[in-house]
């Protein structure tokens, strides 16, 4: 599976940016896919993730609440879409996919898109 993440770019304190990643895969409603971004200086970390119908989405607790991760599975893309958005987002964001079952872990995660940078500034 090929991903394509896009979408990313500077955003002021508050201010809202919307990601997405197309999948290449035919059976791309067959994978969980996941968001994950990685800080400046930091380790990459989980963000959200949603099950292959789109039926049900996972988030971390720093984004839940302004964060918001969907699907289209005709569409072969999987989206993000971020509001309120602060400073401690900025990173890299790189969306994910593996077979089938849900997962946070990096580790679990065979598939992975090239990144997107998203700056937050005041």
């Amino acid at each position: 599976v090929q991903l394509q993440a896009s979408g990313g770019g500077s955003a002021q304190t508050g201010g809202s940016l919307r990601l997405s990643c197309v999948a290449s895969e035919r059976t791309f409603s067959s994978f969980y896919t996941a968001w994950f971004r990685q800080p400046p200086g930091k380790e990459r970390e989980f963000v959200a993730g949603i099950s292959r119908s789109g039926g049900a989405a996972r988030y971390a607790d720093s984004v839940k609440g302004r964060f918001t991760i969907s699907r289209d599975n005709v569409k072969n893309t999987v989206y993000l879409q971020m509001n309120s958005l602060k400073s401690e987002d900025t990173a890299v964001y790189y969306c994910a996919a593996r077979w089938d079952q849900p997962a946070a872990a990096e580790r679990l995660f065979p598939y992975w898109g090239q990144g997107t940078q998203v700056t937050v500034s005041s």
